[in-house]
């Protein structure tokens, strides 16, 4: 068999065991604390000031977080003495845009740009007080840095001069002179030697713009030999920092990809195939004669892993896929970027904990951390941690069996998370996360999935539910059967949801409920921009509808975008909650309609939310059990501006609807539970979209997030029981 069918058998032996894999080994990390870096912003600063952390490093005792901040021109400081309690350690304002950082011994390093304009790069190398804060010393290196590395024996300072190029020019294709280069400065007691600065010339090297080398990324071995990418050129170099001589120097060559999405659709099709250069960003030494690259990719490339070469150019493993695939059957594939990189991984970083070497691959795009184990070949997956907006580096503190990833994305405009430092922990502890995966299909491709929105339960199979996603996924409206049972719990199967043979249209499914014949109830919430209807739908045990009921005149008179956020069934009724108050509701009041479907009658009453701090509330679920439904209610905040997300019931005796237009009763609903600890116990930033709850044929409740499809999200699902109800 050829090496490379070989390799795909292996991996996809690997992706099928994985999910049990990830959950017996020994040992797992955990996150174990957060911390917003809108915290070091000075006081007096508006909030709405963009931080960035994006590369990151740390003292030699492992207790202070240095990052680099480049909209906010500063470098960060974070105190971790108490890792499970990480404290603001202030900011250094800096007079350009920090690029990169590095700490050797007492002394931090920076890059530093204050370039004019891409045809005018300039920067500078900084040295400040670790403790004092102030400045060392400062090399005029030029041109444009990008990353720094310091060499452990603390001898040189490496910084990858990329002199970027124009994106916006000529479609970003090489040459855009001037050309990058490699600065070696050394380093003596801790000082600065800027005169005594080499420069290595890069150009003439790679195959592709030659005349134009961008070095990207740069790290240190322990004799002393610098790994270099240059990203854009495809290529991968080895320089000796005492002489500034060349080593070697070699292609980063290329991937052929198969079962990848290749296209932006609004669908999950992992059934394409492509050949892309790898294109690396991030590289790191494994030891002193193994590299490990996140193929990220930039102008043509991305081949979507990581690949481990020998410093004389050898490959020595490729993940292809298997990377990936890992991000999808956690729910964190980003449909959004499957016409270009897919989940972009960008940053590595290497440790040794005890007598295992873990490797960390951070994905840009997907926010999860991949932990491998290298066994000096095929590397062993372990878990996928959940990180923040965007990781884009993270540090290894083995002394104190820690890790730590700087995620850089700042959503402000959106209302989105804001940037966080978010810490790890190696323990004896099984893996926290994730809570719910997806399994491979009879094909052998992964089920893909997100953006889940209702849940109910199979009225006889204890712990089996089944979930909805929503119109993130327009194109392809999907039942997910999910086995609760297990540890992290599992989707097993999909159905489509069809119309007439063909996938179904015009659909925003954000409730789901059985009716006890093997088919569902589905409810839709419209969209009359989109031309969405408020309706809901029955499909049979196939997910082929088979009827479909809309929303009467009478109330779509007072239509508003926010409809239909759950269903369930009472009797012979159905009961909608409406996400919230419509024209003709009070401000804090909206409706739980019902439809009758023996007497094909509309009804409804009226449902009393709590005040907000910040943002609206609504409704997200309703589930009936027992003598009661259960409601979720909560805002639209998440992170720290998170308040309200609860669960509440109201007695079925109380659900006696009113005619729509007449006055309608208001119902009383009783507090069940507060969700805030369990949407904390991840030690992450709150989620927003906790939209779906149900409740088992044993009577165990569980409640799911929506995790928005990964757009402008973390891409966390949270999937948790709630005990007996």
């Amino acid at each position: 068999m050829p090496a490379f069918r070989f390799q795909k058998a292996l991996l996809t032996l690997a992706i099928a065991l994985s999910a049990t894999a990830a959950h017996v080994h020994a040992d797992s990390f955990n996150r174990i604390a957060s911390f917003g870096t809108i915290h070091n912003l000075p006081e007096g600063t508006e909030q709405s000031q963009e931080t960035s952390p994006e590369i990151i490093a740390v003292s030699e005792d492992g207790k202070t977080l240095v990052y680099s901040d480049s909209p906010f021109e500063a470098l960060g400081f974070v105190d971790i003495t108490d890792a499970r309690k990480p404290d603001s350690g202030g900011i250094v304002k800096l007079d350009g845009e920090p690029t990169s950082v590095a700490i050797g011994g007492k002394t931090v390093f920076a890059g530093v740009n204050t370039s004019e304009s891409y045809t005018q790069p300039s920067g500078y190398l900084l040295a400040l007080g670790l403790k004092s804060r102030d400045e060392l010393a400062r090399c005029d290196l030029g041109g444009q840095p990008d990353s720094i590395a310091v060499s452990k024996d603390g001898r040189y300072v490496a910084v990858a001069i990329e002199n970027e190029r124009d994106e916006d020019l000529n479609d970003g294709e090489l040459p855009q002179l001037p050309a990058g280069w490699v600065a070696i400065v050394p380093v003596n007691k801790g000082q600065l030697q800027c005169d005594k600065m080499t420069n290595v010339d890069m150009t003439g090297l790679a195959e592709i713009g030659a005349s134009d080398p961008e070095p990207e990324f740069v790290d240190f071995n322990s004799r002393n030999e610098i790994v270099v990418t240059l990203q854009e050129n495809n290529h991968l170099a080895i320089i000796d920092a005492a002489s500034g001589k060349l080593l070697n120097h070699f292609s980063a060559g290329s991937v052929e990809l198969e079962g990848i999405d290749i296209k932006k659709d609004k669908k999950l099709d992992f059934t394409g195939s492509q050949t892309r250069l790898r294109e690396p960003d991030s590289v790191k030494w494994i030891d002193d004669n193994r590299f490990v690259i996140a193929n990220e990719g930039d102008m043509n490339g991305g081949s979507r892993g990581f690949t481990i070469f020998h410093k004389d150019g050898r490959e020595l493993f490729e993940s292809g896929t298997s990377f990936e695939q890992e991000i999808i059957l956690a729910g964190h594939y980003p449909e959004k970027r499957s016409g270009k990189k897919g989940s972009e991984p960008e940053g590595v970083a290497v440790g040794k904990f005890g007598g295992e070497t873990y490797i960390f691959i951070l994905s840009e795009r997907a926010s999860v951390i991949g932990v491998y184990r290298d066994t000096g070949a095929a590397p062993e997956f372990i878990q996928l941690l959940p990180s923040g907006m965007a990781p884009e580096s993270a540090v290894v503190i083995p002394q104190r069996n820690l890790l730590v990833s700087a995620n850089e994305k700042d959503l402000i405009d959106d209302k989105g998370p804001r940037a966080h430092v978010m810490i790890y922990s190696l323990t004896d502890a099984p893996a926290a996360y994730p809570q719910i995966t997806s399994t491979l299909t009879s094909e052998g491709k992964p089920i893909g999935w997100g953006a889940l929105s209702g849940l109910t339960a199979d009225p006889a199979k204890p712990g089996v539910l089944y979930a909805v996603n929503d119109s993130f996924y327009a194109n392809q409206p999907t039942i997910f059967t999910i086995d609760a049972n297990q540890f992290p719990a599992q989707i097993t199967t999909e159905t489509p949801v069809l119309h007439e043979g063909k996938t179904a249209q015009k659909l925003d499914l954000e409730g789901i409920a059985a009716d006890g014949k093997g088919g569902f109830w589905l409810a839709s919430e419209g969209k009359k921009a989109k031309q969405i209807p408020h309706a809901i739908h029955h499909v049979n045990s196939k997910g082929e509808i088979d009827r479909s009921i809309d929303f009467p005149v009478e109330l779509l008179k007072h239509e508003m975008k926010y409809g239909a956020e759950g269903i369930t069934m009472v009797g012979d009724s159905l009961w909608i909650a409406i996400q919230r108050p419509w024209k003709d509701d009070p401000e804090d009041q909206v409706k739980l309609l019902s439809y009758n479907l023996k007497t094909n009658s509309w009804g409804a009453v009226r449902y009393p939310l709590e005040t907000p701090k910040k943002g609206w509330i609504g409704l997200s679920e309703i589930v009936k059990h027992g003598d009661n439904v259960y409601i979720i209610e909560r805002d639209n905040q998440l992170g720290e501006n998170a308040v309200v997300k609860r669960l509440y019931s109201v007695s079925i005796d109380q659900l006696k609807p009113a005619v729509i237009g007449s006055d309608l009763p208001i119902v009383k609903k009783m507090l069940v539970r507060d969700f805030m600890p369990d949407l904390r116990s991840l030690n992450g930033y709150v989620q927003d979209k906790i939209e779906g709850f149900a409740v088992d044929a044993m009577g165990t409740g569980y409640a799911i997030t929506d995790n928005d499809g990964v757009d402008d999200s973390s891409g966390e699902t949270l999937f948790f029981s709630t005990g007996k109800m």
